[in-house]
């Protein structure tokens, strides 16, 4: 029993270093290709006081994002250990089950991903990442500040079935982790892994905000659960980026705000519950039956191609 502790711990010890050791390097790695993706921009002079605006307004949104994350991440800490060693039933800890849990994680992200797009009030943190008209590096880290709370709820299941929480910590950060690379142009189309992986091409639609782009592509590191559940969409031309709305702010406590008074304006011309309900967890674009335009402002639908 004590030899197999030992192994448990080691295991649990090398996948904890090296997810977190992969977040520290990609964070490396992310910072010298938008360097390189600025001097692209300059050789094809493309490069202007708003595409630099732009960025630093989306590298801004971290600060928020980050201090909502370590409040969450304290009590994720908190839930996932208390909840673990109350459960009977413990997936062993080897190679196999890191693999599983891996793969579990990326299709709790792919269903985390989705709800983000299809329920409001979950859009009005996630619209955030999605503003940008924009597609490079800087929007990768472009986040709204209650961004943290869904995984949470999505993970948790993991958990549940027995894993260990390192893993399933691991595992989401790894998942994350990819989603760095996605957010540019300046990587084509990569052949047969498109079959199979989220490359940049797919997460090019994911922040689209053509009509024909709208909610696809919501994959983390696999883009097989999109060509199962029926919402992948191949890039056929270069996408237009942003909310079908467009949102042009550069002020990074705009960009972190600007759903906000536009639901709020909505909830407030709920006529009963059900319309009040209906905007909150509807999809973005849900009116009542009988709404006339005019009435109340315009909402954006999920403008998607990405992460």
């Amino acid at each position: 029993m004590y030899e197999a502790d030992l192994i448990t711990a080691s295991w649990l010890e090398y996948f904890e270093y090296i997810s977190f050791s992969i977040y520290d390097w990609v964070l490396v790695f992310a910072l010298m290709f938008l360097l390189l993706e600025f001097g692209n921009d300059a050789i094809t002079k493309r490069l202007n006081r708003e595409r630099m605006l732009e960025s630093l307004s989306s590298i801004f949104t971290l600060v928020p994002y980050f201090l909502v994350e370590a409040v969450i991440f304290a009590g994720v800490i908190y839930l996932f250990y208390g909840v673990y060693e109350l459960i009977p039933w413990k997936q062993p800890v080897n190679a196999y089950t890191i693999m599983l849990v891996l793969l579990l994680a990326d299709f709790a992200y792919y269903a985390e991903h989705y709800f983000f797009h299809k329920v409001r009030l979950f859009w009005l943190s996630h619209s955030v990442h999605h503003s940008s008209t924009m597609m490079n590096t800087a929007t990768a880290f472009r986040f709204g500040m209650f961004d943290p709370v869904l995984p949470v709820l999505f993970h948790f299941p993991l958990i549940l079935m027995g894993f260990h929480p390192t893993l399933v910590i691991g595992a989401e950060v790894l998942v994350l982790t990819y989603q760095f690379w996605l957010h540019n142009e300046m990587i084509g189309k990569l052949g047969p892994l498109e079959w199979l992986f989220n490359t940049p091409s797919h997460h090019r639609v994911h922040h689209a905000s053509d009509e024909k782009y709208l909610d696809k592509n919501f994959g983390g590191i696999l883009i097989i659960w999109d060509r199962i559940f029926g919402t992948f969409k191949q890039e056929e031309e270069l996408p237009n980026y942003g909310l079908t709305t467009p949102m042009t702010s550069k002020n990074p406590v705009t960009v972190q705000f600007y759903e906000f008074p536009r639901l709020y304006k909505d909830l407030t011309s709920a006529k009963n519950a059900r319309e009040f309900f209906g905007y909150l967890f509807h999809g973005p674009g849900w009116r009542p039956k009988g709404y006339k335009a005019g009435k109340t402002v315009e909402q954006p639908t999920a403008a998607q191609t990405e992460s």
